[in-house]
């Protein structure tokens, strides 16, 4: 393998996490601002905002049906440019119909829960990454922690999984990237102002502990990989983008998921098979009641063999892509 193509999968798998975890942009674009001053005040509901039209039939929508229950199925990008067309006609009659929404987690822009969270979770003055890095990987993190208007030595009591997440993202807030456009803040807002109740599959808690959880040489790797292609994301992240707002889920499998597989097998369990399998079993108790429900995950948790689709239909659930 080329160093470029190896560059373009440790990226890829750093990318995987904007399509995999809700929280990402809560947490990867403000980390010098969440911990270089008290929290002021959590931020009001965003307004509902207008969102361009897609090309064709837009992102990808599935539906699970019963006798008396209706499950829509729908794939996000938790970070976007306000100029990214993904409006869909059928998207938006799917969730019109749908009498509650359901999220990966309701409040991602809770700084006010987040930072507490990430505190507990992220922070290790005991074992600085000074002390984890060479002094050639010290010096990039330094570089790349310039760019989110930080520095090496302020990160330094940064877990790395935290470190390694707020650096992935970072050239993405600078090339237009924007959590505040991401689809789950988006549908949100008009979930709230058309007054439907909005639910969760996991908490801000779970999520986090999701990547605390890994082991250090992991956790690690997944620095180092970041550092590596740091110049890359942004040119990968657009490639992303254009396949999920075409609806092109096999480019997202092969973009991210595949690669996320490849890269680490162990982030790819916990990230996301574990928790399709644990949000698979939330759908069928769904399924159990009555009424249309909307659902709203990132893309990759709907791309691949382990997809929630597919272990849905190993349980007997039938899934159909909607018209």
């Amino acid at each position: 393998m080329t160093t470029n193509l190896r560059l373009k999968s440790v990226s890829r798998t750093a990318l995987g996490i904007v399509l995999g975890l809700g929280l990402a942009g809560a947490v990867a674009f403000q980390p010098a601002r969440a911990f270089a001053q008290a929290v002021e005040a959590t931020p009001a509901p965003a307004a509902a905002r207008v969102v361009p039209q897609a090309e064709g039939t837009g992102p990808a929508l599935w539906v699970v049906r019963d006798a008396d229950s209706t499950i829509y199925l729908f794939g996000t990008v938790h970070v976007l440019r306000p100029t990214t067309a993904w409006g869909s006609p059928r998207v938006d009659a799917a969730f019109n119909s749908a009498s509650e929404i359901w999220f990966e987690i309701t409040n991602p822009d809770d700084q006010a829960a987040v930072i507490p969270l990430v505190q507990q979770y992220g922070i290790s003055p005991a074992r600085p990454l000074s002390s984890l890095l060479t002094a050639e990987e010290f010096a990039k993190l330094d570089a790349a922690a310039q760019t989110i208007g930080a520095s090496g030595a302020q990160i330094d009591i940064f877990r790395p999984w935290f470190a390694g997440l707020s650096l992935a993202l970072a050239p993405l807030a600078k090339a237009g990237y924007d959590p505040n456009s991401g689809v789950e803040l988006t549908l949100r807002a008009r979930a709230q102002a058309a007054g439907k109740p909005v639910k969760g599959l996991e908490t801000l808690d779970e999520q986090i502990r999701i990547l605390a959880g890994m082991p250090e040489d992991e956790q690690l790797a997944f620095l180092r990989s970041t550092l590596d292609s740091f110049d890359e994301a942004t040119t990968e992240l657009d490639a992303l983008v254009n396949a999920w707002a075409a609806g092109d889920v096999a480019s997202i499998e092969r973009l991210a998921v595949t690669e996320m597989q490849d890269q680490s097998q162990a982030m790819y369990d916990a990230l996301l098979v574990q928790r399709n399998a644990n949000w698979a079993g939330q759908i069928q108790t769904l399924l159990a009641g009555s009424g249309t429900t909307f659902i709203a995950v990132g893309a990759a948790h709907l791309a691949g063999n382990e997809s929630v689709q597919e272990i849905l239909e190993t349980r007997g659930v039938d899934v159909e892509v909607a018209p």
